[in-house]
């Protein structure tokens, strides 16, 4: 377990569904939880979120539209579609045009889903530090083409 609390994002119409998650989970995570893909999304605008988990099936945005949103403006976190339809044609476009990370069924089971989450958070750390490394590499590109510039100019 890290230093500090993995955030995860729980999006689901039924606010049933998101006290439970709530109750279950909020000793362990840093739980977020919104009503809908636009109140998630003004959520992930002011929080830093590791893990999303949405619903599939919600009025005005389903969640494979939400992720298409997250991935326009919050590439990074890990995304998980929750759904209690064995809809494959949505499992599908969830990999294809969600990008998401793993596929859980309704009703969730406490352990799978605690899993899922964690294998999730190693996969975003994965990305952080690459995406540092990468970084780091750059400018030490920039300055040995610098060197190399000032080496053929002398």
């Amino acid at each position: 377990m890290p230093a500090e609390k993995i955030t995860v994002l729980y999006v689901d119409d039924e606010e049933n569904n998101l006290f439970s998650f709530k109750a279950t989970f909020r000793i362990k995570y840093k739980v977020l939880t919104a009503l809908s893909g636009n109140e998630a999304l003004d959520i992930l605008g002011k929080n830093l979120v590791h893990i999303i988990i949405t619903d599939q099936r919600m009025p005005e945005m389903t969640g494979i539209e939400f992720l298409e949103k997250v991935l326009e403006k919050f590439p990074d976190p890990m995304r998980i579609l929750l759904t209690g339809y064995a809809d494959m044609n949505a499992v599908i476009d969830a990999v294809n045009k969600g990008k998401i990370f793993h596929y859980l069924a309704k009703p969730w089971n406490e352990e799978e889903l605690d899993l899922t989450i964690n294998r999730a958070y190693e996969k975003y750390l994965a990305k952080v530090q690459l995406k540092e490394m990468n970084a780091k590499l750059e400018v030490s590109n920039d300055q040995l083409e610098f060197l190399l510039r000032q080496k053929l100019l002398s």
